[in-house]
């Protein structure tokens, strides 16, 4: 029986191409510098750190990284969004969220630093006290920086943002290939200033030697973002900022908590060395599976923005829910892509990490529920009821902490993988029925389960049901997988229409 065309509305197709065209330009800053990430940085460090407990280091300080961001972020980025679009004075608003932050994370920087040998003994690393001080420098200048990009992102200036993203990342990546692949081959031939300077056992520190290097020079990038704006504070309206970003924060720690608390709990439980290999091997297989984390975080930068401007017009629901489909529909497909070309992408990873590919399903899967969430989560975020997201985040955290302490002593990092399925099902349900409530939103919730489930199935039979016919055959029948999803994908919702017709066409 053949598929029937469903119309679709002529301005929320408009607005669905004008957000996939920001997605795209957002993308820029995020999928570009996360590719090289994939096809440079992560085979680099995989198959240079043959000792998994070497990957497990960084595995682990990143994971730790994270959380201080969003500490010292504190949710000033997206008070910043909410409140510069109601504001008839953004520069006001800029500069009081750029003095908080400058404030916080220099005090920071200055404690930690006085402190930082308590620190090191503290996470276990009191013979590599240097990576904690590069660690917390890091940690210092990313947070101030949060601002002045959420300021491009708000004056509509992708291009700007994305291209010192990049810069970024290309200094941090040329740097780590010189540190870590040049480097040890000039001081293997005797060249006299490495062989005085370098040291070939020091490679993990290269890395973060890399890393602080690339934040610095993203500082200085920014200078003009920075200083484009007379430096003002006002006290009444940063008590009013944090009024509404403080839930942000105490849902930012949950929902990071649930991103990265696993690489922190496998080491402590596992203990000792094996502790930090078992880490490595985890956040080796993990690094393929963040493929699909980084199209949710495309989506996440343009749609917020899009969120609030949308937010008090008459259509905002139709768009919202609109976004949702073709959320669902793309990221569906992107689930189903990573998973049926794993036998090619397993091989950005070194051999000793693929023991774990299992948990790649499992986890681009969770990826694909916390993209769900975002779209969910606009009701409590344009209503000011972002104590909700502190509520749903919390809730999410709590299955996370409860299924790693029990059952990573049993199951390894495979109860990390499964963790966050439950924590991000958990809280794509809480937020649903909770919005329904508050700020009802007629999502195609038909659509989403056909095109979900289809992936999943698609992706169960080729991983577990279609017997070993060799690469060739396997990429081909795959291939023909993803042809029949994107099929049905243009047929049904038109969706390469939309994502890549001309912008009068009729649907």
């Amino acid at each position: 029986m053949p598929v029937n065309f469903v119309p679709v509305n002529f301005r929320l197709m408009l607005e669905v191409k004008r957000l996939a065209g920001q997605t795209a330009v957002y993308g820029m800053g995020t999928i570009v510098p996360r590719f090289l990430n994939y096809v440079v940085l992560t085979p680099l460090f995989t198959y240079t750190l043959t000792d998994a407990a070497d990957y497990g280091v960084i595995t682990e300080l990143y994971a730790w990284m994270v959380i201080l961001l969003v500490l010292l972020t504190y949710g000033m980025e997206t008070g910043f969004f909410r409140y510069v679009n109601k504001s008839n004075d953004p520069s006001l608003v800029y500069s009081t969220a750029l003095v908080s932050l400058f404030i916080t994370s220099s005090l920071f920087l200055s404690l930690t630093l006085l402190t930082s040998g308590s620190i090191a003994s503290l996470l276990n690393y009191s013979a590599n006290r240097d990576y904690i001080k590069m660690f917390l420098a890091i940690v210092a200048i990313d947070s101030f920086c949060a601002v002045p990009f959420a300021r491009l992102r708000s004056l509509e200036r992708p291009l700007t943002f994305s291209i010192i993203k990049i810069a970024n990342v290309l200094i941090i990546v040329g740097l780590s290939l010189f540190l870590l692949r040049v480097a040890p081959k000039l001081y293997e031939s005797g060249v006299p200033l490495f062989v005085n300077y370098f040291n070939p056992d020091y490679l993990v520190g290269y890395v973060f030697v890399a890393n602080l290097t690339g934040s610095i020079a993203t500082l200085f990038m920014l200078l003009p973002v920075i200083f484009r704006v007379k430096f003002r504070f006002s006290p009444g309206l940063w008590l009013s900022m944090m009024g509404y970003s403080l839930p942000l924060l105490v849902g930012g720690i949950a929902g990071t908590v649930n991103d990265v608390i696993d690489k922190v709990l496998l080491r402590r439980l596992h203990g000792g060395d094996e502790g930090l290999e078992v880490v490595g091997i985890y956040g080796g297989a993990y690094k393929i599976a963040v493929l699909l984390s980084i199209f949710v975080q495309m989506f996440r930068f343009a749609a917020e923005p899009f969120f609030f401007e949308r937010a008090g017009k008459v259509s905002a629901k139709e768009s919202y829910a609109a976004v949702m489909k073709y959320f669902v529909i793309c990221g569906s497909l992107l689930f189903l892509a990573v998973n049926l070309y794993l036998p090619v992408i397993q091989y950005f990873v070194g051999p000793v990490y693929r023991e774990a590919l299992v948990v790649v399903p499992i986890i681009s899967f969770s990826f694909l529920l916390y993209g769900l969430f975002i779209n969910l989560s606009v009701w409590y975020k344009v209503n000011d009821m972002t104590r909700y997201g502190a509520y749903i985040t919390i809730t999410g955290m709590a299955v996370t902490l409860t299924i790693n302490l029990l059952f990573i002593p049993l199951y390894s990092y495979m109860a990390s993988a499964w963790a966050h399925v439950a924590c991000y099902f958990v809280m794509v349900i809480f937020s649903y029925f909770a919005g329904r409530r508050h700020y009802p939103v007629d999502y195609d919730l038909r659509s989403a389960a056909l095109y979900i489930s289809l992936a999943i199935i698609l992706v169960f039979v080729s991983l577990y049901i279609v017997p070993d016919m060799g690469l060739g055959a396997t990429l081909a029948l795959n291939t023909l997988l993803v042809g029949l999803y994107l099929l049905l994908a243009e047929r049904r919702d038109r969706l390469m229409t939309i994502i890549f017709g001309k912008g009068d066409a009729v649907v």
